[in-house]
């Protein structure tokens, strides 16, 4: 019965193993772009738009996941053919004293609520920590530059987004309904 679930969960679920994929059901397959084979043995990192997003998201997650087991986070992803699209990622470790050993994870495909924007690597960045409600100050330092570089990004933010303020601009970023 649970292997029915799994199957035929409407949530992409994927059991990873030192961040390579070992099994993952028709969901996640169909939200990456193949067949549930095309996936077996793939290391995770082929999904993400770079290999520093890989790592720096890495570093994150293991921080949380060593601290509560758990990480979640949305982020942009790249689908098989390459295409990127924003997605929601929940993980739980299946193995806490080392938790990349095994865990279980979910993807979710938020396209239709947040389309994609052409955003650098640091305005990806800045938008991820202002979506968590840090201050530009507390992203400067999580960063490593000044407020006023963050107010830069945030402005150039404002206007990809058509958002006349930040509270415009966490919602579309969020998906929320404005």
């Amino acid at each position: 019965m649970s292997d029915l679930a799994f199957e035929h969960a409407p949530i992409g679920l994927a059991v990873l193993e030192k961040r390579i994929i070992r099994h993952c059901n028709r969901q996640f397959a169909a939200t990456f772009g193949g067949q549930t084979s095309d996936f077996s043995d793939v290391p995770l990192a082929r999904y993400y738009p770079s290999i520093e997003d890989y790592s720096r998201i890495g570093e994150r997650a293991l921080a949380a996941m060593r601290a509560t087991g758990r990480y979640s986070d949305e982020r942009i992803m790249k689908r098989s053919n390459g295409t990127l699209f924003w997605c929601r990622a929940r993980g739980q470790s299946l193995t806490p004293d080392d938790p990349f050993q095994r865990g279980v994870w979910s993807f979710t495909d938020l396209s239709d609520e947040r389309p994609l924007v052409e955003l650098t690597h640091r305005e990806r960045e800045v938008a991820i920590l202002t979506c968590r409600g840090l201050t530009s100050k507390e992203i400067g330092l999580e960063l490593g530059l000044s407020y006023r570089t963050i107010e830069v990004y945030r402005a150039r933010l404002l206007e990809k987004f058509q958002a006349r303020k930040l509270a415009e601009l966490v919602a579309k970023l969020s998906g929320m309904p404005l």
